[in-house]
């Protein structure tokens, strides 16, 4: 068996050989070999060894800067392989995975002779720079190597033995290098083995550091999330003790951190909600309905709630999500649409009444007081409804409309004040809130109040007077923070004279009451409102009319909208669709708005037209309109034995469309 002498005198004359002819024996083993063909291909002087490229101190400073979390993990492991060869010759380096070097350790006598090579700080050692080496060639061919003496490419360097091994980052990339090197005569396998453990060890530690690097991280981040989410969190032992809470939590239970601490959580509600069954059984429960007790009072929340197991399954912990239903309901009631868009900018108009109106209705916003909107059909009354809401101080609720005259008698309790699971016969699990607890922190209109039923007269003034609901079938007393606005076409003071309207309701409806004109009661506003209108209804029908015969406007201040700003507004947007060219004319009107003469229509002593043979002619229409679906419906419901499911379907209609048709052909009596 050959001994180390002779193993270098074979290399140094394959060196030679090489050197000389660019052919290699076949002693020189492989990876030696393939590293001096790509030392030769980069054009490196095999005479030299220095190398020539060395960064600038901004330069190294920037990457130790960018390198120091490996270096700083490195630089131990460093240090106890230089107290193995303390004294010996023995250097020991750290470079990154361009071969630059960033750290080196050694006796000072060593550091001197590999300064003059350049194997210092900020040097680059890639084999493309100084040949076959111990970095470089590690960093080349991504594995450990041992290069000794003539096995270097460069001659400067033949005296050396280098040992190295790349670094891996847990992604499997190269990050640097570590190497061993002293004389070539201390060349010894073992060397290396001590090279690639502490490598090994240097990767693990940064494993360690990216881990707790990590958990770190996500302490944080979850830290951040359960102090700032909106939902209220508490967490509970398997005991149901209360082990931590957030800020949500504390404002829901209405006490601080340190009063929860240490309680039982069932204290704050009064039905489990499943929690006990998820500390004992590990199952979780989802949007269960709960009611927390607090000090002012109750809150509804849905709760959620999911264990906490260790490495081996057990159930350690449990934490537990609470949702006020008042959140959830501003933001259903947000995405739904149920919000104000009207302002007060939207009322166009110069009249003194409506200016009048306006005034009332900006008082109106700035206090919570009941408010009775009177005026005719199409007068603007939601508008003004919406614009008092968004003057106020509820800007930021709900706006809940609801119209009385459109809901069928029977289902009027359970649309304003809601139901409890249970409460009849369909009733959806788990019930359903009304139009008063949707409404809660913000307005409620109630448009057409005239046409409520006097059964639901009674509870709307208790609502009125309490400022709390109870749910039909329901036990609890909800407190509802709502503000009434109502709204009729209805003379609400002859509707009390006719036994149709409960006269204390209609006083605590009538604090601040507000007449709305019609239109044909300001006639002065009509050229305004069309200018306003005709630009709105072009831009949104995309088309472009500029030019507006001037016997249009008196023609439309000559009518007597019976249908007031709504019926104004369709008239105008008939007139953009029939509009052939780019003008409107007097023949793109009505006739009956156009020729009030010939149409039946004569003005009367104070200049408004009143109604002669063309609308007595409509009247008679819509009368026999009306017997003729009087005595279809009728027919329907002898031929159904009076099933008013199996009319509608026939009819194409809903139950409660049908209804309404029932009563106002007067089929089905008010009592009814």
């Amino acid at each position: 068996m050959p001994n180390n002498g002779t193993v270098s005198r074979s290399i140094a004359i394959a060196w030679k050989i090489f050197v000389n002819t660019g052919k290699i024996p076949a002693t020189v083993r492989s990876e030696i070999a393939e590293s001096w063909l790509r030392s030769r291909r980069a054009g490196v002087d095999p005479w030299d060894g220095v190398s020539h490229r060395v960064l600038s101190a901004e330069q190294l400073e920037a990457l130790l800067y960018k390198k120091r979390s490996l270096i700083d993990v490195a630089r131990p492991f460093m240090t106890n392989l230089y107290h193995f060869v303390a004294g010996s010759g023995f250097i020991v380096l750290l470079s990154d995975e361009q071969g630059f070097i960033m750290e080196v350790m050694g006796d000072s006598d060593i550091l001197k002779n590999a300064a003059e090579l350049n194997l210092i700080r900020g040097a680059s050692w890639i084999e493309e720079e100084t040949g076959t080496n111990g970095l470089g060639t590690a960093l080349a061919i991504r594995r450990p190597i041992q290069v000794s003496g003539e096995e270097h490419y460069c001659q400067k360097v033949h005296g050396w033995t280098c040992s190295a091994a790349p670094i891996y980052d847990d992604d499997g990339r190269v990050i640097g290098a570590l190497q061993m090197s002293g004389p070539s005569f201390k060349t010894h396998p073992h060397t290396l083995g001590m090279v690639v453990a502490a490598v090994e060890a240097i990767r693990s530690q940064l494993r360690l550091q990216r881990r707790n690097s990590e958990l770190v991280l996500l302490n944080n981040r979850l830290g951040n999330i359960f102090h700032t989410v909106s939902d209220g969190v508490v967490v509970v032992d398997r005991n149901g003790l209360i082990e931590q809470v957030n800020p949500a939590a504390e404002k829901i239970l209405s006490k601080p951190d340190s009063e929860i601490r240490g309680a039982m959580f069932k204290e704050f509600v009064e039905r489990d909600p499943g929690i006990e069954e998820l500390l004992t059984t590990g199952k979780s429960y989802t949007d269960k309905e709960v009611i927390v007790n607090n000090r002012t009072g109750i809150v509804y929340c849905l709760s959620s709630g999911k264990p906490i197991q260790d490495e081996k399954g057990a159930i350690t912990d449990g934490v537990i999500f609470l949702n006020p239903i008042n959140k959830i309901r501003n933001l259903v009631n947000r995405l739904s649409g149920a919000q104000a868009t009207y302002t007060f900018a939207d009322i166009i108009g110069r009249n003194k009444k409506l200016l009048k109106a306006v005034q009332l209705a900006k008082l109106a916003a700035t206090n919570d007081s009941n408010v009775l909107l009177q005026g005719e059909s199409g007068t603007g009354k939601e508008v003004f409804a919406q614009a008092i809401h968004n003057a106020s101080s509820r800007r930021n609720g709900p706006f809940i409309a609801v119209n009385c005259g459109a809901i069928p008698r029977e289902l009027i309790g359970s649309e304003l004040f809601g139901y409890d699971e249970g409460a009849f016969t369909g009733a959806r699990r788990g019930g359903r809130p009304g139009k008063f607890e949707l409404a809660s922190g913000g307005t409620l209109f109630l448009d057409e109040i005239g046409d409520m039923p006097l059964e639901h007269q009674v509870a709307l003034l208790r609502v009125l007077q309490d400022k709390r609901i109870t749910r039909i079938g329901g036990e609890k007393v909800i407190a509802v923070d709502v503000r009434v606005i109502c709204a009729t076409n209805k003379d609400l003071k002859l509707e009390v004279a006719r036994g149709n309207f409960r006269e204390d309701l209609f006083y605590r409806l009538n604090v601040i009451s507000i007449s709305l004109p019609p239109l044909r009661e300001r006639r002065e506003d009509i050229p305004l409102l069309f200018d306003v209108f005709f630009e709105e209804i072009c831009k949104k029908m995309h088309v472009d009319i500029r030019d507006v015969d001037p016997r249009v406007i008196p023609c439309l201040q000559r009518y007597h909208w019976p249908g007031n700003i709504r019926e104004f507004q369709n008239v105008i947007e008939r007139m953009v669709n029939v509009a052939a060219g780019q003008s409107i004319r007097l023949e793109h009107l009505p006739e009956e708005i156009v020729c009030p003469h010939s149409s039946g229509l004569q003005p009367e002593g104070d200049g408004a037209p009143r109604e002669t043979t063309l609308l007595a002619e409509r009247n008679r229409i819509k009368r026999l309109l009306a017997e003729k679906e009087r005595q279809e419906i009728s027919l329907l419901l002898v031929k159904n034995k009076g099933n008013l499911s199996k009319v509608a379907r026939e009819l194409g209609i809903s139950r409660s469309s049908l209804y309404r048709k029932l009563r106002k052909l007067d089929i089905l009596s008010k009592g009814d």
